[in-house]
C-alpha cells in the first residue's frame, strides 16, 4: 500500500545538478513521512551515492521516491533505474573499496549500509535496477 507523498513521477538523473535535486527530495519526503533525521541522512546519503553511479557509468537514469505501509512499520522506497552498460560481477562491485572508476569505492557498499534493504538486478549491455528501502516502525495505538 502506498501513502500520499510518495513520488510517482520519475525524477531524470544526469547531471551533479539532478544529483543534488533527488537527495533532497529523498530528504524532504523522509521528514514528510516522520524518519528520524539520522535516517533523513542516511537515505540522502544512499540516494546521493547511486544517482553518482548514475551519471558516472551510465550518463542517465531515473530515480522514483515512494513511501510503503505494511501493518507495523513505513518504509521509503528508492528504485534507481538506467540503460547504461550494467554490472558484469555485482558480487565484487558490492565488495567496500571496489572501484572502477578510480573514486573511493563506497558507493554501492556504501549506500547498501546505509539502508535496511537493498537489491541490484543489473544486466552487462542492458542497464541495472537498484531497489532501496528503510524502514520505521509505526508508533502503537493505544487500544480503547
Amino acid at each position: 500500500m502506498k501513502m500520499t507523498g510518495g513520488e510517482e513521477t520519475p525524477l531524470p538523473v544526469s547531471s551533479d545538478l539532478d544529483i543534488m535535486k533527488a537527495r533532497q527530495k529523498g530528504r524532504d519526503l523522509a521528514a514528510w513521512a516522520d524518519f528520524a533525521r539520522v535516517d533523513q541522512t542516511l537515505i540522502a546519503t544512499a540516494i546521493s551515492e547511486i544517482a553518482r553511479n548514475i551519471v558516472t557509468y551510465a550518463r542517465r537514469g531515473s530515480i522514483v521516491l515512494k513511501i510503503e505501509e505494511e501493518s507495523d512499520r513505513l518504509g521509503l522506497v528508492v528504485i534507481a533505474s538506467d540503460q547504461g552498460p550494467g554490472i558484469p560481477d555485482v558480487a565484487q562491485a558490492l565488495r567496500d573499496h571496489y572501484s572502477t572508476s578510480h573514486g573511493l569505492g563506497m558507493g554501492l557498499p556504501g549506500a547498501r549500509r546505509a539502508m535496511d534493504d537493498f537489491a541490484i538486478e543489473s544486466t552487462p549491455g542492458d542497464g541495472t535496477k537498484i531497489t532501496m528501502k528503510k524502514w520505521r516502525t509505526k508508533p502503537s495505538v493505544p487500544q480503547s
